[in-house]
């Protein structure tokens, strides 16, 4: 029909346009007549100016905005859109989303402010680095393992350390929050003996809700740990912890159906123990993490320095 207009436009004749085009002459002519409101490139589709309601009657935007005035000056005004639209569907039994309800509000400035988002501790963000020797740089994070036969999720919080890649300590269970995690770092400090202030030892996590609590700021505070989050949406400046969840996924997860959560843990408690110290890693010089680290303390092996 466009096309027929446009011909139709540059002078040629209506009859022929429209007998090449296919177009009737009544479709033509009703358009002429009731011309539809063309919208301008990307603005959607026209408002239609109405909702219905549960009987199928239309409701126009001007009794909306009305009910809509009144529930604001009601008890109900220090509510926001989405529960205006709850109470304009029970009260009024309307048929509107809650898409519908905000513009309606924008437009009437009923809007409140947006409240302004504030960290709760200060964030460092991941920085470029050397990494030289072990206890260097830890990267931390968490791995989601599924129990089929209980039909439940479980956790694994692992640390590894950049510099050999072993897993210097996890923590596994049905709920993994800020106090395991904790004891997960202090399992780690442990392992490889490191008292508090005793060496410059950076952590690295994402953003998630154990890494940017209030009890994990302060213990990498008191500890003299330096806690550094990658930014949003880059997982390869955590590349070291995602690639082993990565291993253990492929060579753990995908070959055992779990039936209880004492055989996953079993499972998963042996997978770390044979990537620790079996499987080869290709860029330790095919050695396991552990003895590649004994091999570089003897002085057996030069060590690799990384680039991250």
């Amino acid at each position: 029909m466009e096309v027929a207009f446009h011909w139709i436009e540059q002078g040629y004749r209506v009859r022929t346009v429209l007998r090449i085009c296919g177009v009737p002459r009544s479709t033509y002519y009703y358009r002429l007549q009731h011309p539809e409101p063309r919208q301008p490139a990307g603005k959607g589709r026209p408002v239609p100016g109405f909702s219905y309601d549960k009987t199928g009657s239309q409701v126009n935007d001007v009794r909306i905005t009305t009910w809509l005035r009144r529930l604001i000056q009601g008890p109900d005004g220090a509510f926001g859109y989405r529960k205006l639209t709850v109470l304009l569907r029970r009260k009024h039994g309307l048929l509107i989303n809650k898409k519908k309800v905000y513009r309606l509000c924008k437009s009437l400035n009923l809007l409140a402010p947006q409240r302004e988002k504030t960290n709760a501790v200060p964030r460092k963000v991941a920085n470029n680095r050397v990494v030289t020797g072990p206890n260097q740089l830890w990267q931390m994070d968490i791995k989601y393992g599924y129990v089929a036969g209980q039909r439940r999720h479980f956790f694994l919080a692992s640390v590894i350390d950049v510099f050999d890649r072993k897993i210097v300590a996890y923590h596994r269970g049905s709920t993994c929050r800020t106090p395991e995690i904790l004891q997960t770092v202090q399992k780690a400090l442990g392992a490889r003996k490191i008292s508090q202030h005793e060496a410059s030892l950076v952590i690295r996590t994402d953003n998630g809700p154990q890494f940017v609590s209030k009890a994990f700021y302060a213990y990498c505070e008191q500890a003299g740990l330096e806690h550094e989050r990658i930014p949003p949406r880059t997982p390869n400046k955590n590349a070291f912890i995602e690639s082993f969840h990565s291993i253990l996924e492929r060579e753990c997860y995908q070959r055992h159906c779990f039936e209880s959560t004492e055989e996953a843990f079993t499972e998963v408690d042996r997978f770390i123990r044979y990537y620790n110290t079996v499987r080869i890693h290709g860029s330790l010089n095919d050695w396991p993490p552990q003895e590649y680290l004994r091999m570089v303390q003897a002085k057996l092996l030069s060590p690799k320095t990384i680039a991250l």
